[in-house]
């Protein structure tokens, strides 16, 4: 008979290679079914999606400027990676599994760069399938409308 402890060290290994397999294997499967995208803005032609950072932003392989970090405009999303409670990782999650969600299912996806913000982002209008990103992610209760400056808390 096999000790439970065996069991246990198998279901601990099992769960951490999921949680980082399937978010690798869905950024995966978003870049190679979407394609190149259109990136407008000058030296942008050609960008691939590479990856959700988290409900609000997206990094872009681009040809002649390798991989950017784009900020989607319009909304914010709790922060993942600086969260102050644990509602606010939650949701955070939530939020960047339904963008990645949003991008893998839908068979147009738009961006248009429109500058760059403090941090040497670029800021970037998103479109699903003729949809505002900004406008699904509000509507669906998991971001608030931002159009730059202070934000408020989560928590």
């Amino acid at each position: 008979m096999l000790d439970p402890a065996f069991y246990f060290r198998g279901l601990i290994v099992t769960g951490t290679v999921t949680l980082i397999a399937f978010p690798l294997a869905a950024d995966i499967y978003t870049t190679a079914r979407l394609g190149t995208l259109a990136l407008s803005g000058a030296q942008s032609t050609g960008c691939r999606l590479a990856g959700v950072t988290d409900g609000d932003t997206v990094r872009l392989y681009c040809p002649n400027r390798g991989l950017i970090s784009a900020r989607l405009t319009g909304y914010d999303t709790p922060e993942l990676f600086s969260a102050k409670c644990a509602s606010e990782l939650k949701d955070a999650l939530r939020a960047k599994w339904a963008l990645r969600w949003m991008l893998m299912t839908s068979q147009d996806v738009k961006f248009v760069r429109e500058g760059t913000d403090d941090y040497g982002r670029a800021l970037v209008f998103a479109s699903a399938d003729g949809v505002p990103v900004a406008r699904a992610m509000i509507t669906r209760g998991l971001a608030r409308s931002y159009d730059g400056g202070a934000r408020l808390g989560w928590c």
